[in-house]
């Protein structure tokens, strides 16, 4: 084989592994994650719209990753609390999630339904990584993956201290709600 007909058949072989590669693939920059908490003293929520995320679906990898400055507050003065004194944005300016969808066989890709899943996964919060199980659901529809889930952490397990003069206003715990519409990747520019 001469060094054109070489050339042009392994460039052909690469674009066609990537197109297989890139089909498996779907991600989104605009998921949404929340949190909510509730004492007699205090509603805490707030919502994130700028979340990162993907999923393969031939491996069932599963990543997140959103900025901590995102989350958005009903109350001015609760969001630069949660920045400066709880989070320390500056010094833990992110939190990612990397894990698998374990139950991935239960899951048919090519047929719309919406299917149970369990995810595991390591979750990074203010500098802590925690193992975490997360029972959710993936809806497939015309061409997109929706998946939902909700589950709580607890803030101690992330070393968030919280202040004395304000401990009975906030929960140890918080209820995360996650929510994305993950598009196919595309090899389009």
């Amino acid at each position: 084989m001469n060094t054109i007909l070489k050339y042009i058949f392994f460039t052909s072989l690469f674009f066609a592994i990537s197109s297989v590669t890139f089909a498996q693939k779907y991600s989104t920059k605009n998921g949404r994650i929340s949190f909510y908490s509730e004492t007699p003293a205090e509603k805490i929520e707030a919502q994130n719209n700028q979340v990162n995320s993907a999923l393969d679906i031939a491996t069932g990898d599963f990543v997140f990753k959103t900025l901590i400055r995102g989350f958005e507050f009903p109350k001015a003065l609760m969001q630069e609390h949660f920045n400066e004194n709880y989070m320390e944005s500056e010094k833990y300016p992110s939190s990612t999630f990397k894990g698998k969808v374990s139950n991935l066989k239960d899951i048919n890709f090519a047929k719309d339904g919406k299917y149970n899943a369990i995810i595991d996964g390591d979750l990074l919060i203010h500098g802590v990584t925690k193992k975490i199980s997360v029972k959710g659901t993936l809806e497939i529809k015309a061409g997109s993956i929706f998946g939902d889930a909700k589950f709580n952490i607890l803030i101690k397990d992330y070393n968030i201290k919280i202040p004395n003069t304000v401990v009975n206003s906030i929960s140890e715990s918080l209820e995360i709600k996650v929510s994305v519409e993950l598009k196919k990747l595309t090899t389009d520019k």
